[in-house]
Formats: C-alpha cells, structure tokens, sequence
C-alpha cells in the first residue's frame, strides 16, 4: 500500500515511522536512532562483547540477526556504535523482514530521519542486491536481508546452514495484537533450536508481557528483566546461556504468572489472552531457570 508509511514527530521532537497498515510507531518512545541504541546495541552488550571475540580471534566473525528489519534503524545502530573499536574484525549482519516499503520510505526521507545519514549508499545496495559489505572504522561489515516471511523461513529449516547461527538477536516486529503470527510459541521454538549450543546468544524485545516471557521460556531460553527503553519502564532480555542474563526472572515472577489472565502463549497466528494451562504451568516450573541452584 503506497500511503502505508508516514513520518510522524514524537513528544521529545524525533521523527520516527508510523504504519498505517498496522496502526503502530516504529520506536515511540525515543524515537529510532537513541531507541535502538539503547534497547538493542546496550542492551546486548554489542560492542563489548564484539571487542572481547575480536581481540581473541582476528578470524571471528560475530553474527546478529536483525528480526525486523523495517527502517534499518537497530542495524544502523550497530554501524554507529561499532567505528570506536579500534580491533579489526568482521560484523555479519542477517536482517529479516517481509516488505522492503519502510526501507525504502527512510531512505527517500533521509534528511527528515536523520539516523540514515551517512549509509544510503549501503541501504541503496541492500535494496537492489538484497546484500551489502563496506568496512566501518576498522570493521569489515556484511549485510544481508531475506525478504522472506520469517514463522514460514524458520519452519521451513533455512535457518539451519544457510546463515550462521547469531551471537544476538533483535527482535523488533510490530506487536502481538497486530502482528501474531510473529510471536507465537512455534516460532521461538523454531528459532531457539537454530542456535549453537555452544555459541552463547542473547535476544532482546521491547515487550515485556507476561506472555512473551512465558514462550521464550517454554521455547528453551532462559529470560530475564531487560533495561527500560523509552516508553517502556521494562523490556525483555532472553538467552540460550544463564550468564547473559544480570535479572533473570525468578520465582515470585513465577506466581505471578501462574495468576495472571494473560500468559498462556499464542500457538497460532491469532491473538488470544488466557491464563496459563496445567500443561503450560508445569512446563515452566520444571524450567531449569527455576531450579533451586539457580535462583
């Protein structure tokens, strides 16, 4: 729809993206260049931990994979956080989304934006190519975007040996009331077992719902508080390893979510509110996070 994307002025005077078709702001809190910044590049500890690797392999490469790619703003976060580490190294970013129209909306409103500025060359290439790679301060940079829808790329198994399993994940799709089909349990399920057991990941979102927890951890992440952002006085911060995680949920978030009227997980592309099942219960009590050696 070609009136779909609008640019809109937040309270704090940043422009960010409205959809139309969604009824939904892109980063609404902040606005999209400090947001992003904030809830995916700090959060996640990019430029620490891509520090770290890089000064114990020059041969590393850190991989993230970009879920939502909508205006490109998490990933030009990355770019403009990443030019001060002074070690050479390689930044493997996988983005998703299955429309290119708020891409390609930012960069016609490049100027109004002005996140975008110094990378419209790269985001022109992405576009046409689908691919991009530029060196960034002392970083090699690869840049790919599956146009694709991803619940369908991920059941499908093309996350299994075509891209490299991630070191973090963005996920940033449009909200479960809007956008279901991108947080039911079947599609974390699906992305958890895409990863290396032995490569340490972290995801991180804007929700911090009590259904969203309880699927990432009945999906097999461990979960915990994320830093507020914006609008949100909390978000959520998931992982494949306990360590990555400084608040994980314990159990007192444990009964509460056993209360709650809205925590069992959407298992199809429909939003629904419910309390949690006796099945759903023990899946997570039985959830190594809760074990008494880790709480």
């Amino acid at each position: 729809m070609p009136d779909d994307y609008q640019l809109v002025t937040l309270a704090n005077g940043q422009v960010t993206l409205f959809s139309a078709s969604y009824g939904e702001k892109m980063h609404p809190g902040l606005g999209p260049q400090a947001e992003a910044d904030l809830l995916y590049v700090r959060q996640l500890n990019i430029r620490e931990r891509l520090a770290a690797a890089e000064a114990a392999s020059s041969e590393f490469e850190f991989v993230i994979w970009d879920v939502g790619l909508g205006a490109a703003a998490n990933a030009i976060a990355v770019m403009r956080a990443t030019p001060y580490i002074q070690i050479p190294g390689r930044l493997r970013i996988v983005s998703f989304d299955n429309t290119v129209e708020p891409l390609e909306f930012a960069l016609k409103n490049a100027a109004a934006l002005g996140y975008v500025s110094g990378y419209e060359d790269q985001l022109s290439e992405l576009l046409l190519k689908k691919r991009t790679a530029f060196d960034n301060g002392s970083l090699h940079v690869q840049w790919e975007f599956h146009l694709a829808d991803f619940p369908g790329w991920l059941s499908q198994g093309h996350g299994r040996g075509v891209v490299p399993p991630p070191h973090a994940i963005f996920y940033d799709a449009f909200s479960p009331a809007k956008n279901p089909a991108m947080w039911t349990l079947p599609v974390f399920q699906n992305l958890y077992r895409v990863l290396d057991p032995q490569r340490p990941c972290a995801l991180t979102t804007y929700s911090r719902s009590t259904v969203l927890r309880v699927t990432l951890l009945m999906a097999g992440f461990f979960v915990g508080v994320g830093h507020a952002a914006g609008l949100k006085e909390e978000t959520t911060i998931a992982a494949n390893t306990l360590e990555l995680i400084s608040e994980p949920l314990d159990h007192r978030w444990l009964a509460r979510a056993q209360r709650s009227h809205s925590a069992e997980p959407l298992r199809e592309a429909v939003y629904s509110r419910a309390p949690l099942g006796p099945d759903s219960i023990s899946a997570l009590v039985a959830h190594a996070q809760f074990a008494p050696s880790a709480c």
